[in-house]
This record gives structure tokens, C-alpha cells and sequence, in this order.
């Protein structure tokens, strides 16, 4: 289905051309790739081929998005998976929230990925829960914007669709059950405090995985956009010290 609005301005994906080491950057539920741009630029400049895409849905209108599958996300990131795999011998994955959920299907279904890097990624938010059982409601209020830096703004939607708060339920869960599949490398970001995703996902996720080199570091300054707050230097500086390391 074609999508019907144009894409917003500083919501357009991203490519840039560096090394054979690539670096696929996805980023979250209703929100854009503005999110992730200060670390595709950052990755860019220490000289990585860099692919932000944009999920499909996203950076337009919720109305858009309202029409999008789970399975439609899952092929935005793919299709930059193949872009990079044109370019790069090696991939790292990395993903903002529901990017990092993407980030970890990726990680289940490719193991040829050689790291991944998650930022407050979300496998289970039992507060979206109750929605499965809304009739007749469109739209929620948004869940962007859960930035601790005064005066940073997420370029994200206004509302939230329902149907797609029933798309993200399953694949949450999906990936979830197949955690013990993610056998490389990971490096997981999780903020302290966190009003969208409950910072448990990150643990659960270190847990699971079967990753025999696997770290969390902790966001201390910043809410769940941590890739806008004030950790957004310590999220490039670890990433670019743990991609050097592995790579």
C-alpha cells in the first residue's frame, strides 16, 4: 500500500558510503530517523558505511503507519541489511526501542550480523496490553518524546494507532521467545529511567540472549529517546569502542 503523505522533513532515511564494516541504524515505534541521525553521522565520520532506514509507516502520518504490518518493519530493515551487504563484509545492527526489537530479529534470523547494539530496546511493555481489548479507538495519545534534556524534541507522531500498538505486541513477543538465538556479540544501552519501555527488557534481554560477549552499560542523564538525551556521546563513544574491538 503506498503511503499517502509525505515524508517529514529530517524524517528521510539516511545512507552514507565509508568502509567495508557496516552499520544498520533503525529506529523506534512512531518515531523517525531523526532519532538515530546523531549516531549515523558520528558512525559515518569514523569512517563506516552507514544505513538508516525508514521504517515503513513511519515519518509521515500516523494514518500511515495505522496501515503498516510488523512484517512491514521487518522488510525496511531487511532492505537496508541488503544495501550494506552490497558494500560491507562485516554488519553490526543497531536499534532505539522498537529498533532495537528489529535489531534482535535481525540478530535471531542472520547470524552472520557480527555485533548488536540495543538502546532501550522493548520485548514486553505490559502497558500496551489493555489495548488489545479497545473497540471502536483509533488513536491513543503519543508515547514520543520521553527526552530528559530541556528544549530536545523527538520528531515523532502525535498519536499512537491501536492497530498498530497490536502489530508491535506480537513481534515484541515473537522475539522475545526466540532470544537464545542471538549468539552474537551485544552491547546494551538501558536508562535508569525509562517511561515507555520498563528498563527490566534490558536485563531480560542480557539474560536470554546466548551471547558469550555481552555487556550492559547503564543510562544515568537520560529517559528513553537516550539517543536525543543527555547519554547521547556516551552511547556513539561505547558503540564505536565495542564495533573497533569486535570488527
Amino acid at each position: 500500500m503506498a503511503e499517502d503523505y509525505p515524508v517529514l522533513k529530517g524524517a528521510e532515511p539516511f545512507y552514507f558510503e565509508g568502509s567495508s564494516v557496516g552499520i544498520l541504524v533503525s529506529h523506534g515505534f512512531t518515531g523517525s530517523t531523526q532519532s538515530m541521525r546523531p549516531l549515523g553521522e558520528a558512525f559515518a565520520a569514523a569512517g563506516y558505511t552507514v544505513c538508516g532506514p525508514r521504517l515503513k509507516g513511519h515519518g509521515t502520518h500516523y494514518e500511515d503507519m495505522e496501515q503498516t504490518t510488523y512484517q512491514d518493519w521487518i522488510a525496511s530493515v531487511e532492505e537496508g541489511f541488503q544495501w550494506l551487504k552490497e558494500r560491507c563484509d562485516k554488519i553490526f545492527v543497531t536499534g532505539l526501542s522498537m529498533g532495537g526489537t528489529l535489531t534482535l530479529y535481525m540478530a535471531e534470523k542472520y547470524p552472520e550480523i557480527r555485533g548488536i547494539v540495543l538502546i532501550n530496546a522493548a520485548i514486553d511493555i505490559p502497558a500496551m496490553e489493555p489495548v488489545l481489548q479497545l473497540e471502536g479507538t483509533r488513536f491513543l495519545d503519543a508515547i514520543g518524546s520521553d527526552i530528559k534534556k530541556p528544549g530536545v524534541v523527538e520528531l515523532a507522531y502525535e498519536k499512537t494507532p491501536v492497530q498498530s500498538i497490536k502489530e508491535i505486541l506480537p513481534f515484541m513477543k515473537a522475539v522475545k521467545e526466540n532470544l537464545s538465538k542471538v549468539s552474537c556479540p551485544a552491547l546494551i544501552f538501558v536508562s535508569d529511567e525509562d517511561h515507555v519501555v520498563p528498563p527490566d527488557n534490558s536485563q531480560r534481554i542480557y539474560n536470554d540472549i546466548s551471547s558469550e560477549i555481552k555487556e550492559v552499560l547503564r543510562l544515568k542523564e537520560s529517559y528513553h529517546v537516550a539517543t536525543l538525551d543527555n547519554d547521547q556521546q556516551m552511547i556513539i563513544d561505547n558503540t564505536l569502542a565495542f564495533i573497533k574491538k569486535i570488527s
